[in-house]
């Protein structure tokens, strides 16, 4: 056995020098003293470190729940097309359309070097809203008659349709509302500088800033937990037949370009410590009229 132990004694890289042979000097010491504070920081720290920070564990599983919403946090710049030109539409397996969404969602005008141009604002439809409650609104001016002050009702102006007259739209005193009767009629708009309603609303100076400016879109929008997209893309969305589709017809150009920079997307509640994917991915249209999908 003591040749055993003698065999690997023999083995031994470090070997301990005698007692008297060894000296301790201030310099030893400092270093030691060092090395044993580092040390202790390091476990202090991995330990606050585990015991602040419990372990993620992921697992996917199948969301039986009926009726529920899911949030989409998105905030997305196009920097290639005005705002007044962007909409945001959500579409699902179930049948619902969401056009045009505006609830809890924001805009903002950047101009070409991606700056903000102003504060952002909420979205609207690419109609006239101020347009649309004017046709709803009786308006009454007051007159001066011998011995008082009349109110009397102002006769509202039916304007042409320019053919496009149907029974859900008679008259149509704003561009939009021609706009609407054309694609009801899913007709092609004549030039906007021959409707007088457009050149009443400077519709062609409009969109002549189409493609001068961009703009950021970001907030959240709820859905169905069901299949289907949502998507960003210019001119007025709507329904033929249960079919989903954008009039870009004043959009015809060489310019048209949907390059984005999606600075967040995600889905649900946020986790902290956990990215999204595509956050600050950039899609660049290199060839003219591109629709990009992400």
């Amino acid at each position: 056995m003591g040749a055993v132990l003698e065999g690997l004694r023999s083995l031994d890289a470090y070997p301990k020098p005698d007692e008297e042979q060894s000296v301790k000097t201030v310099t030893g010491a400092v270093v030691s003293v060092i090395s044993h504070i580092i040390m202790l920081l390091l476990l202090l720290t991995n330990l606050t470190e585990y015991l602040s920070n419990p372990g993620l564990s992921e697992e996917i599983f199948v969301d039986v729940s009926r009726g529920s919403k899911l949030n989409i946090n998105l905030d997305i710049v196009v920097p290639g097309i005005s705002c007044q030109f962007l909409g945001l539409d959500a579409v699902d397996t179930s049948g619902d359309q969401h056009l045009q969404i505006s609830h809890n969602i924001f805009k903002r005008r950047l101009n070409a070097q991606g700056q903000p141009i102003e504060d952002p604002q909420r979205t609207e439809s690419l109609g006239s809203s101020k347009a649309d409650e004017f046709k709803k609104t009786i308006e009454k001016l007051a007159e001066k008659k011998e011995g008082g002050e009349e109110k009397k009702e102002k006769e509202v102006k039916c304007g042409s349709c320019y053919g496009a007259e149907s029974e859900d739209l008679k008259c149509c005193n704003t561009c939009a509302d021609v706009r609407e009767a054309y694609r009801n009629k899913q007709w092609s708009l004549p030039e906007p500088d021959k409707i007088e309603q457009c050149k009443n609303e400077n519709f062609s100076e409009h969109l002549k800033t189409a493609f001068t400016e961009g703009c950021q879109i970001y907030g959240y929008l709820e859905v169905n937990r069901a299949g289907g997209s949502f998507h960003i893309a210019p001119g007025q969305s709507f329904s033929i037949n249960h079919v989903h589709v954008h009039d870009v017809q004043p959009f015809s150009s060489s310019s048209f370009n949907m390059s984005h920079n999606i600075r967040h997307l995600s889905f649900g509640q946020s986790i902290e410590g956990k990215g999204s994917p595509l956050d600050g991915h950039y899609e660049i249209a290199s060839d003219g009229i591109v629709f990009l999908e992400s």
